[in-house]
């Protein structure tokens, strides 16, 4: 349990992005039941409130998320002998948090401060987008104490990086530097760690103001393509671009195109 008197996920929305803080520092954001459940309740807020046009989440402190919190582990096996109720409890809100991100017609961007192990590297990667900073660190970590991964990660890392590298990962922990991950395909953008919340704060405003039916359309369908035949997907494309067409973003974005001026989207 946690003492501090703060809510440990803090969630505000401006500039047209909801921004998802967790808020337990001192213990480098390492995922509790409350901060799971909290962090799924933001994500909620964010998935019907109009007013936000594209999701950041990121870690107070010098960490991202550290992973579960073995303490909290250790505490449910002394008491029940083992960790599994804990375990399976912890990741109900977790999964939900992480299948709300997936789901969300809204652009997800993760961005990793610190560390981002276990399941915070888990987080990590399955936002749409992923920027980090220059001293940023990532590693899969479940092995290292024992369990299986989770998180979406068996899900999301081999199609990011193939089978092969997912599964050297899992099975050596092998810290990757913000760089490294970069040239494997797990992060977008790496930032200097001096101009990181700036240079974050800068990028998803400026998603924010995009076409917002349209990139959550872009998000649906390369979700879809996975499942897909190449007939099914292209009927999947006709169906969303006619969506797209009934919008006021596409009226301005036309107008826009021919007046020779930037758009100006409303995400309607």
């Amino acid at each position: 349990m946690t003492t501090q008197t703060e809510p440990v996920v803090l969630f505000e929305v401006s500039d047209g992005v909801g921004w998802i803080t967790l808020n337990r520092p001192k213990a480098y954001n390492a995922l509790n039941r409350e901060l799971a459940t909290q962090m799924l309740d933001a994500l909620i807020r964010c998935d019907e409130d109009e007013r936000v046009r594209a999701v950041v989440i990121t870690g107070k402190g010098a960490s991202f998320c550290s992973g579960g919190d073995i303490k909290q582990m250790m505490t449910a096996a002394e008491s029940d002998g083992h960790a599994a109720v804990f375990l399976k409890t912890l990741t109900v809100s977790l999964h939900e948090a992480i299948a709300t991100m997936a789901h969300m017609s809204k652009p997800v961007i993760t961005a990793v401060n610190g560390a981002a192990a276990g399941a915070g590297f888990s987080l990590a990667i399955a936002g749409d987008l992923v920027l980090a900073a220059d001293n940023a660190r990532f590693t899969v970590a479940y092995t290292a104490i024992g369990l299986a991964p989770d998180g979406s990660s068996t899900f999301f890392l081999p199609r990011l990086i193939g089978p092969k590298r997912a599964l050297e990962l899992m099975y050596t922990n092998q810290a990757l530097s913000a760089n490294e991950a970069r040239e494997l395909g797990i992060v977008n953008k790496v930032f200097p760690a001096a101009q990181f919340t700036d240079q974050v704060r800068e990028f998803a405003i400026g998603i924010a103001k995009g076409p917002t039916a349209a990139l959550g359309y872009a998000k649906k369908l390369l979700t879809l393509s996975a499942q897909s035949s190449l007939e099914t997907q292209m009927e999947h494309e006709r169906r969303a671009i006619a969506a797209c067409g009934r919008t006021a973003d596409f009226r301005e974005g036309s107008d826009a195109f021919f007046a020779k001026r930037p758009p100006k989207f409303q995400g309607r």
